[in-house]
This record gives structure tokens, C-alpha cells and sequence, in this order.
């Protein structure tokens, strides 16, 4: 099996550079639509109605706008190809499900109307120990170990052939699981070749929002 540190530690140089070229690209953009005779760059602070300023305006035009729309369409087609794929039934997300919160917080934030709580605490209840949680996924808790307090629940819907046994009034989390193409999944689950497939797309995604923020963050442009 994989070494799921060593997995995510890949996962992270593999962002690295691919935000770099993220980076690149982007500014390759914005200097294509700069103003013959604007030498600084498009942090300058510059007066209103000049050059300098309307191209910083174009330029988080170009940004919200366009490039964030050309994301958008991305993430569809992400999300869309998932169809593609379908579960194998090795029943690991619905015997290992994971949360920073435990079962008491959980319940309180559906009480206060959080809709994936309401979700999840109707599915899912904690185990007795954490003991019994790494029979089912051992690696995935071992990765877990130093990143502070985990809670993890199981369903008991789960038949002993690992079929759900409310399968058609199961909720949207089970139905559309998994919704982030970065979910760490076993090698068992369906859908770890999408995941697998897909990670170097994603990963240019989010580092392009990251990036199209800091740019709207850091361009000095007043509020019209």
C-alpha cells in the first residue's frame, strides 16, 4: 500500500511547482494587456485616469472575470468526468469518515441549521476507539496521528456484504461522495482513478484562485 505521507508530501511539491507555472502564465496574461509607456509593475500605486491605473482595472477585470469563469468551466468538467467512474463497493467511505468536530459539536451545528452536520450526524455515529477506526484504514490514521484531535464515525446502515442497507434515502454527502477530486482514497475505492487522473488539473485550479486573490488583495485600485 501506499505510504500516504510520502503521497502527500508529492502532493505538495507537485502544487509547488504547479503553482509556479500557475503564477507565470497569469502574468504572462496581464503583461499582454499593458500599456506602452507603464514601466512599473501592476502593484504601483497609480493615479486615477492615467495609463498605469486603468490597466490595473483591466487587469482585475481580466481576472474576476474571465480567467475566474475559464475556472469555473474547468471545474465542471472536473466534476463531470467523475461520471465516468463509479464505486466498487469497498465500503471505506462509508465504514471510515473522519471530522475535526466530535459527535456532541456535530450535533449542535445541525441544531443551528449547518446542513452537511445535519447530513453527517444522520448517517454517521463515532466509533468506541480509535483502535477500532484503524482496522478499517490503517494508513489513513497513521497520516493522521500528529494532526491533532480526529473523530472518526462510521454507519451503521452498512450491511455485512457492505451495502447500504437505506441506499435509496441515502443523503447528498453519500450520493455525490467524493465532491473533492483531492480526497485521500484507498486504491479499492472506484473512484481513485479520477482522483488520480484529475489531481494535476485541480491542483492549477487552486493555485490559480490563490493567486487570482492575492491579486485582488494586493492591486491598489479605489472602489468606483
Amino acid at each position: 500500500m501506499d505510504d500516504l505521507n510520502l503521497v502527500v508530501e508529492n502532493t505538495k511539491k507537485k502544487y509547488r511547482e504547479i503553482f509556479l507555472q500557475s503564477l507565470e502564465a497569469i502574468q504572462n496574461r496581464i503583461n499582454e494587456i499593458k500599456p506602452d509607456g507603464v514601466v512599473t509593475d501592476v502593484f504601483e500605486k497609480y493615479p486615477k485616469n492615467t495609463k498605469g491605473y486603468e490597466w490595473q482595472k483591466a487587469t482585475l477585470d481580466m481576472l474576476l472575470n474571465d480567467i475566474s469563469k475559464e475556472i469555473l468551466q474547468k471545474w465542471a468538467q472536473v466534476l463531470d468526468y467523475r461520471k465516468e467512474f463509479s464505486c466498487k463497493g469497498c465500503a471505506t467511505c462509508c465504514n471510515l469518515a473522519c471530522s475535526e468536530f466530535s459527535y456532541e459539536e456535530l450535533k449542535e451545528k445541525a441544531k443551528n441549521g449547518d446542513n452537511f452536520a445535519k447530513q453527517f450526524t444522520s448517517i454517521f455515529v463515532p466509533y468506541g476507539s480509535r483502535e477500532e477506526a484503524a482496522e478499517i484504514y490503517p494508513e489513513y490514521l497513521e497520516m493522521l496521528k500528529d494532526k491533532g484531535e480526529v473523530y472518526f464515525y462510521h454507519c451503521p446502515k452498512l450491511t455485512e456484504c457492505k451495502r447500504c442497507s437505506d441506499y435509496e434515502n441515502r443523503p447528498d454527502i453519500c450520493r455525490h461522495f467524493p465532491d473533492n477530486p483531492l480526497d485521500i482514497l484507498p486504491k479499492s475505492c472506484g473512484y481513485y482513478p479520477w482522483r488520480k487522473e484529475v489531481e494535476p488539473v485541480v491542483l492549477m485550479l487552486h493555485s490559480m484562485v490563490e493567486i487570482i486573490d492575492y491579486y485582488k488583495q494586493n492591486i491598489p485600485v479605489d472602489e468606483d
